[in-house]
């Protein structure tokens, strides 16, 4: 089972500005100006780790691997055994015509390719709620950039992610900002479902 990765690239394009009202932030970092240019970044990886909808979707993310990777296993466990029997009983003669040997080796073969189509379906499948999720992640972000910059009026907001920015003064880090305001936005669909119970309740 392959393993999916958050790509950094869900989160390259962050310049923003709009003219709607900018949320409230615990903490007002400076930006740079330099010859009338503003300009902030933001650490991606800081973003996976602390940002709670990429932590909650990674829980996900990780389940489902897991569960697939348990299935594959154990379907490639059966087939294993039933290569081996069959092998065992070929050496042995214990098959009593040709043909019965033959129409056993067809249902192996026809174990193996389920397995293997198993495995891309479920292969695919991950890497399509991998690939929903990266959309997500820029989405959220991009319309909180938006929001966030109508007040900062950056004229730049780069992803700082690995040495692609080799160098950044610690006064243009907006980071823990970003999080901040991502995290006071983010409602987890739990908590959604059981404010609309509460709701459901009181009528």
């Amino acid at each position: 089972m392959k393993k999916y990765i958050f790509s950094a690239l869900a989160i390259a394009a962050m310049m923003a500005s709009c003219n709607n009202a900018s949320p409230k932030m615990d903490e007002q970092p400076v930006a740079a100006s330099g010859e009338g240019m503003k300009i902030a970044y933001v650490e991606v990886d800081s973003l996976m780790t602390q940002y709670d909808f990429a932590k909650d979707y990674s829980v996900t993310l990780q389940k489902k691997s897991n569960n697939a990777r348990t299935t594959l296993n154990s379907k490639g466990t059966a087939l294993q055994a039933a290569m081996n029997n069959f092998q065992q009983k070929l050496n042995n003669n214990g098959f009593q015509s040709r043909e019965q040997a033959a129409s056993v080796q067809a249902a192996i073969q026809r174990q193996q390719n389920d397995l293997q189509e198993l495995q891309a379906r479920l292969e695919n499948e991950l890497a399509s709620e991998t690939a929903k999720f990266n959309e997500a992640l820029r989405d959220s972000l991009q319309h909180f950039l938006k929001d966030y910059n109508a007040d900062k009026k950056f004229d730049l907001i780069l992803s700082k992610a690995g040495d692609n920015i080799l160098l950044g003064a610690q006064r243009l880090d907006i980071t823990q900002d970003v999080i901040n305001g991502l995290n006071k936005r983010y409602k987890p669909a739990q908590k959604n479902a059981a404010e609309a119970k509460k709701t459901e309740d009181k009528k």
